[in-house]
């Protein structure tokens, strides 16, 4: 059952006592901030935040929304993440049907793809408030982050813009700095699309409308951080997530669409003709401030909210923080795009303090010499997988997700000088670590078990297992040996 809207969901919340609402007045400057690092380290994430009396504003803020498993399950309405996944490969690779039959046994699929497009509606709560001049985007409660942030960010925002030669939409999740109350710089880094919907305006001599929707169904937050192809709609897949299409309403001084039920909008161009501007620096997920660089300027045209807006932030920092649970959850989406494409791959995992692109640990059914380095190789050619740093390679029977088992076998089974690999290739551009902005340096180590044909002379040893017959002794006397 999808969510109509953000309220609804925060009803739901409060239903499972997952919602802490805050009446103390607190400032969005830096404070908000603090309070919500300190529950997002909490066991299991911690509570999402409701700050009613924001210091300054009568607009609440809202953090830490997504930051634990079980809010981001159900803002999705999945116990399995995984379903979503076959859900996307079935879009993605569509079975051509060869008979009648198998033509009507697709109907009932192609019913639900159709129920799941976007539909457009003539009117929205997100109109009750229009203001197309006296702009100030200061009305809303952005907040700063951190000590040296260059100014005030919205860290939350649906960045909508589309390909000005296919007209495909994009949804994208892109840090936005304030630089004054009409202008914005828009932080779409080189490997985004909407850095490429930039680019492809600028050769054409066209300006890029850009509309930031903040709010409305959760799943909608979530989708803008999904690194899905070009050519997919997010809010397509959000409709196949929800089993029910996403209600766009159209812009007024926009040519794009965005969602009718979200808290705040905010329409605006940019002119790729005009010299960038600086932006930063920024605390981010890394836990340090990315530096000044230059990113375009977004001029504001419209501002639109409910008549009560909840504005929506997310804090990133030291990890962990509420996009651990959101990486969780793609890390999980899209497992079954993976082992379509590399059915070896058992699973993976993708660290939360490793910042996700740090590193990939991934387990395998070894069937040939040099089987993880081909692995590897696959993944680091796959989407936004193509910015990971280290790519650790493990047998099926280790659980990748358990630390512990991690270390044992690549502490046990790694020889660097045979299991290590150094290539070069695209980095994250957060990365502060290479000579160079988004190139540099990458690590594939092996840590499987060798074999003779991978060069390995000696005798591979076994790992110590004890017989079934024991233990299964020994469960049955557990309970009376009091060890509980």
């Amino acid at each position: 059952m999808p969510y109509r809207d953000l309220r609804e969901f925060l009803k739901r919340l409060e239903k499972e006592k997952e919602l802490a609402k805050i009446e103390v007045e607190v400032s969005p400057i830096l404070e908000i901030t603090e309070i919500t690092d300190r529950v997002c380290k909490m066991p299991k994430g911690g509570k999402a935040l409701l700050f009613n009396k924001v210091k300054g504003y009568t607009i609440p803020v809202l953090t830490n929304l997504l930051g634990s498993e079980k809010r981001i399950k159900l803002a999705l309405g999945y116990e399995n993440l995984e379903d979503i996944g076959w859900k996307l490969y079935k879009l993605l690779r569509p079975e051509i049907p060869h008979t009648f039959l198998e033509k009507l046994k697709r109907l009932p699929e192609l019913k639900k793809l159709n129920d799941s497009l976007p539909r457009i509606v003539k009117d929205g709560p997100i109109r009750e408030v229009v203001k197309r001049d006296k702009l100030d985007v200061f009305e809303l409660p952005v907040m700063q982050f951190w000590p040296e942030d260059g100014g005030r960010y919205i860290t939350f925002g649906q960045v909508i813009t589309k390909d000005p030669e296919s007209g495909i939409r994009n949804v994208g999740l892109y840090r936005v700095q304030v630089l004054s109350p009409t202008e914005l710089a828009l932080h779409w880094q080189i490997h985004k699309d909407g850095n490429h919907h930039y680019w492809k305006a600028k050769r054409m001599g066209k300006r890029l409308e850009v509309a930031i929707a903040i709010g409305g169904d959760p799943v909608l937050s979530y989708v803008s951080s999904a690194p899905l192809p070009p050519e997919v709609d997010e809010y397509l897949f959000a409709g196949l997530i929800r089993e029910e299409g996403v209600e766009l309403i159209k812009g007024l001084t926009v040519d794009l669409e965005y969602p009718a039920h979200a808290e705040i909008v905010i329409e605006g161009y940019v002119d790729p003709q005009e010299p960038l501007v600086d932006e930063g620096p920024f605390g981010d997920h890394t836990g340090f401030y990315t530096p000044v660089d230059k990113y375009p300027k977004m001029h504001i045209t419209a501002l639109l909210h409910r008549r009560d807006p909840i504005y929506l932030a997310t804090v990133v920092g030291k990890p962990p923080q509420e996009d651990k649970y959101i990486g969780w959850a793609t890390e999980r989406i899209f497992l079954p795009l993976i082992k379509f494409n590399l059915p070896e791959v058992v699973d993976y995992y993708l660290p939360a303090e490793g910042c996700f692109h740090n590193f990939c640990f991934v387990s395998i059914k070894k069937r040939y010499p040099g089987h993880a380095f081909k692995v590897a190789y696959a993944l680091l050619g796959l989407g936004l997988m193509s910015l990971t740093k280290h790519v650790v390679v493990f047998d099926e029977d280790i659980d990748v997700h358990d630390l512990g088992q991690v270390l044992w076998a690549w502490g046990n089974n790694v020889d660097p000088i045979r299991d290590v690999q150094i290539l070069k290739g695209p980095i994250d551009v957060l990365d502060h670590s290479t000579n160079e902005v988004g190139f540099g340096g990458k690590m594939i180590i092996d840590a499987t078990s060798k074999w003779s044909s991978e060069g390995y002379k000696r005798v591979w040893p076994k790992d110590i297992q004890m017989t079934e017959e024991v233990k299964k002794k020994i469960d049955t006397l557990w309970d009376k040996l009091g060890l509980n």
